[in-house]
């Protein structure tokens, strides 16, 4: 279904597997990140989300702090609860939550159960991608809520891609 619940013919894509996330944040990895990039990545997300009308929020944080925000029509408070729940778990793993949470599945276990952290702050659900620097490692976090959670992932993943295409 599309966003006015029309039918689409397209399959649904299969989940992608701890193998093809893992390469993801091999391949995914800036050469810097500035403010200015922080602003130029979450315009892009703003940018990816308007054309599909995807009610979401977008989180930009570096060391701590936030450099982008925005909350589309159709975002809710709850966006914001979720952006820094799974915002977390990429600055406690080094992960992304979605692969974070894979993990735990490919062992027959949940999020919750292995990691016995406060469900309240953490959640290990897709949209919150490592913002990683050549000689630095992972330095923040880029973050989309709004979306079932591999759709947040994905759209992340995207932006990312295009992104450091602009760089290359």
């Amino acid at each position: 279904m599309t966003a006015d619940g029309t039918a689409t013919t397209d399959a649904p894509q299969a989940a992608p597997g701890i193998e093809e996330l893992e390469a993801q944040e091999r391949r995914l990895v800036l050469p810097r990140f500035t403010h200015d990039d922080a602003w130029e990545l979450g315009c892009l997300l703003v940018e990816t989300a308007r054309e599909r009308q995807a009610p979401v929020a977008v989180d930009i944080h570096r060391a701590g702090q936030q450099l982008f925000h925005a909350a589309l029509p159709g975002s809710t408070p709850d966006n914001d609860a979720w952006i820094a729940r799974k915002r977390r778990v990429v600055e406690r793993y080094g992960s992304s939550s979605y692969l974070v949470g894979a993990r735990c599945r490919a062992k027959g276990t949940t999020f919750e159960e292995s990691s016995r952290l406060d469900p309240d702050r953490y959640a290990a659900h897709g949209g919150s991608f490592p913002i990683r620097v050549e000689g630095a490692g992972v330095i923040g976090a880029v973050t989309v809520s709004g979306l079932p959670q591999l759709e947040d992932h994905r759209m992340v993943v995207e932006a990312l891609e295009r992104f450091l295409a602009r760089r290359r």
